[in-house]
């Protein structure tokens, strides 16, 4: 193994990608802080065609991946959103981000940033429509839950949004950044280009190839970025890149198992399904309407032998590394402190949780049980250590309404 082209092909990416990942993740700050999931519930609530589009267009710049995103929209369910609304929200959120969008300019090139946040919200609307018009089961418990609390000064929530993005924001969705550009960098040393000649003469069945592998990954927005770049360089066309780009966000076996408990069956159908369309469909409009030039990769990664160490991108990569090592190291303590200050605690099975936003989610949902003194989540192990006097019935139905699964 070849370990210096890869490591040279890993850094290349990670240049290009840095600079935008970081004004993603500080954008993403500022809508987690200054937007309150209150005020979205009361734009997504009713029939028709309005809250669909409004939940779409609400989910598009937040930088959620697909099982981060399911809390939120159980929390939006419980506010009051529509099933249509809340199905429009899944299926736009995970697809993009302005993290992603950014990062997707940064690599792809500014038509893949345009197409992306467009086919996201064909997808979103087109789903959203179908479950409110083939899935009218509306029944949902109305919480009146409060926003979280926010610092009242401007400089307050400034320092806020800053922690968001560039604390929990990271914690989230770094692991399965790294995973996309360690995958891409393996793909582009490794993978001849004649592996994907005959596919690229068939685009319909490499891009439904793409759906089967895409579906059983866990990878976020911007982690496909450099995958769908990786395929494209080694010859597949940009409609198959794209696919990727749509698919594998969005549409997981993790996300479907709890999507299926959360939204019932038919929801869940029309949510793969409506994902699944869209992306082909673009997809080939890609390929066989739009000018390929318009698709040519950043023409820094199509040569690696060599990194290219502009002084400004190596800054934000630093910057960006420094942030993922603090954010696995402050992860990694989180995981062992677990404290138990009385006989009464006991060990729950938490079914569902894929990222450090999925365990926020649920101690949260936990810790805000009657009788709990204390809570500890795992995400290594998956089991949530709580301290208290609260029933298991509770406990278990705290995490139920907060979208996943408890098990005693």
């Amino acid at each position: 193994m070849d370990l210096s082209k890869i490591a040279i092909s890993f850094l290349n990416i990670l240049n290009e990608m840095s600079p935008y990942i970081l004004l993603g993740f500080f954008i993403a700050g500022l809508l987690h802080v200054f937007v309150r999931p209150s005020a979205m519930s009361r734009h997504l609530s009713g029939g028709g065609w309005k809250p669909v589009v409004k939940a779409a267009l609400f989910g598009i710049p937040l930088p959620l991946c697909s099982c981060g995103v399911l809390p939120t929209a159980v929390a939006l369910r419980r506010r009051g959103a529509s099933k249509a609304a809340a199905t429009s929200f899944l299926i736009a959120t995970p697809q993009t981000g302005v993290d992603s969008i950014a990062a997707t300019w940064s690599l792809l090139g500014l038509p893949f940033a345009i197409i992306r946040p467009i086919a996201a919200l064909a997808g979103a609307v087109g789903g959203g429509l179908a479950v409110g018009k083939f899935d009218t089961d509306e029944k949902v418990e109305i919480s009146d839950e409060a926003d979280e609390a926010m610092p009242e000064s401007f400089l307050g929530r400034l320092g806020a949004a800053v922690r968001y993005g560039f604390i929990d924001m990271v914690a989230s969705v770094g692991k399965w950044l790294v995973i996309g550009l360690v995958v891409a960098a393996l793909i582009t040393v490794f993978v001849p280009d004649s592996l994907f000649t005959g596919l690229s003469n068939h685009p319909l069945l490499a891009m439904l190839a793409v759906v089967v592998v895409a579906i059983p990954m866990y990878i976020c927005a911007t982690g496909s970025i450099p995958i769908a770049l990786s395929l494209m360089l080694k010859g597949l066309s940009p409609g198959i890149a794209f696919v990727m780009l749509m698919a594998g966000p969005a549409a997981n076996f993790a996300s479907i198992m709890i999507l299926n408990r959360t939204m019932g069956r038919r929801a869940t159908a029309l949510y793969v399904g409506s994902v699944v369309a869209t992306a082909i469909g673009f997809g080939l409009v890609i390929d066989l309407l739009l000018p390929r030039e318009w698709f040519v990769p950043a023409g820094a990664l199509t040569e690696h032998c060599h990194v290219t160490f502009d002084w400004f991108a190596t800054l934000c990569s630093a910057l960006l590394t420094g942030l993922l090592i603090y954010s696995a190291f402050k992860s990694g303590k989180h995981e062992h402190n677990h404290k138990i200050i009385n006989d009464m605690t006991h060990t729950y099975t938490i079914k569902g949780m894929n990222c450090p936003h999925c365990r926020a989610s649920v101690e949260k949902a936990i810790a805000g049980v009657e009788g709990v003194e204390e809570v500890s989540v795992s995400l290594a192990d998956g089991n949530a250590t709580v301290s208290g006097t609260a029933t298991a019935d509770a406990i278990a139905e705290a995490v139920r309404l907060a979208g996943f699964e408890c098990e005693a």
